[in-house]
């Protein structure tokens, strides 16, 4: 989960606009990782990869090197602080920036630049990861994302019109410091089936399906059924809460089953409560569900749903917090076919040379392990590096394909060896539910 919130407002800017003055609609492909969307963006004529995220206002870059040579204008030191429990983090306003996406562009960008990547997102999803942007695209067109086909339709809203969908529900939104909510309702317990109604900030760059503020409500309240998790890094550091389950959670006709549902108190959301009315969030693993149009400049948000819309909702069951580790020189070997001897009494025969090559490949390691969990039972530590699981190399998984494996069912077994201060261990446990 990776949610960034600020308390101050950003200098009014012209925004994107399309290229061509003509053009009422702009495609683009992206990469769906751990539910959330990576789009690419040129800063400046050099191209990064962002993350799309509807609950942030700002555009934030976090992971520069040397490399990425991007010139950044009119420069200012500032501070910032986001969801979690430690301080305020240093980093530059730059403004005047130019942010294209294919036929989409702006002269005009603030940008804010984070010195300290504390969140590293890159390590947890795998991929270089540079950035978040969120009102500054979304708010001069009207934006349908496909999580299905992994599509995202910018149109111009002078033009578009929605067609005639039965199957289709609209929210007014509300939006708090250039974030955008919406009503739903909630329920919290089985016995007599009532529904909390809740104000959530529609967040697609949330990996988890609902996160709820406990105390904003009465009944606002960890379940007795949970257990503490790491739900991600926000700016201020790591934003820890209990993760359990609710029975629903109802967007007017559309219901939502089990649904996992994280439960966070004041000290890892004190920034994100400056909105009174606010009850938390409903991230992506809901959103993915559905075809969803933004349409800021009319203030509404429409979802159709998809063939996801009923299946499980399913969490880390090992208790790993898993991360990319770089890459590493891997040796492969070949076989290749040398030539064919049509000789008696060689009798027909062919032969062989075995050659090697040798590639880089993805590395992981274990950042955090709950306590109490089936990894840290079995005995694995922070900072292991992980060789196989379950006898493949762990260089054949995307870190995608791991978080899977470990969310796939419980009483799965998992067979996990790892390089420790130089030598080579073996463990194994199995995945438990707890909720």
């Amino acid at each position: 989960m990776f949610l960034l919130f600020f308390s101050f407002e950003m200098a009014s800017q012209n925004g994107f606009r399309f290229l061509n003055d003509k053009k009422n609609k702009q495609r683009i492909s992206f990469k769906l990782i751990n539910n959330l969307i990576v789009i690419p963006l040129e800063i400046n004529g050099k191209e990064l990869s962002f993350i799309l995220d509807s609950g942030v206002s700002k555009t934030i870059l976090f992971n520069i090197t040397q490399n990425d040579s991007i010139g950044l204008n009119n420069v200012e030191k500032v501070e910032l602080r986001g969801l979690g429990d430690g301080e305020s983090v240093k980093a530059l306003l730059s403004k005047n920036n130019k942010i294209s996406i294919k036929n989409i562009e702006s002269n005009n960008e603030t940008i804010y630049v984070v010195l300290k990547d504390n969140f590293d997102l890159s390590s947890k999803m795998g991929i270089t990861i540079h950035g978040i942007i969120g009102y500054n695209l979304l708010r001069n067109f009207i934006v349908k994302i496909n999580y299905r086909n992994i599509k995202i339709d910018f149109y111009n809203p002078k033009n578009f019109k929605y067609k005639t969908c039965r199957k289709c529900e609209v929210f007014p939104i509300q939006f708090y410091r250039k974030k955008p909510f919406i009503n739903a309702q909630v329920q919290l317990d089985t016995i007599g089936n009532a529904y909390t109604d809740v104000k959530l900030l529609i967040d697609s760059g949330g990996s988890d399906a609902i996160w709820l503020f406990e105390g904003t409500k009465k009944n606002i309240k960890t379940p007795k059924r949970y257990f503490k998790d790491i739900l991600g890094e926000g700016l201020s550091g790591s934003i820890i809460g209990n993760r359990s389950r609710i029975p629903k959670i109802k967007l007017k006709s559309f219901e939502i089953i089990k649904p996992t549902a994280s439960f966070l108190d004041t000290v890892s959301t004190k920034n994100a409560r400056s909105y009174k009315g606010r009850n938390g969030s409903i991230g992506a693993d809901v959103l993915r569900r559905f075809k969803v149009w933004f349409d800021y400049e009319n203030r509404k948000l429409t979802l159709k749903k998809n063939g996801s819309l009923t299946k499980g909702f399913n969490y880390n069951m090992s208790g790993l917090d898993i991360v990319y580790n770089g890459k590493q020189l891997v040796r492969e070997k070949e076989k290749i076919t040398d030539s064919y001897n049509q000789n008696e009494r060689l009798n027909n025969s062919i032969s062989f040379i075995t050659s090697f090559s040798y590639r880089f490949k993805p590395s992981y390691k274990i950042k955090n392990i709950l306590k109490e969990s089936p990894a840290e039972r079995a005995g694995l530590l922070e900072n292991d590096v992980i060789l196989r699981i379950n006898n493949k190399p762990a260089y054949d998984f995307s870190l995608s394909e791991i978080n899977s494996l470990l969310q796939e069912k419980k009483g799965k077994k998992i067979r996990i060896v790892i390089e420790r201060n130089g030598q080579r261990m073996k463990f194994e446990f199995y995945l438990e539910q707890k909720i």
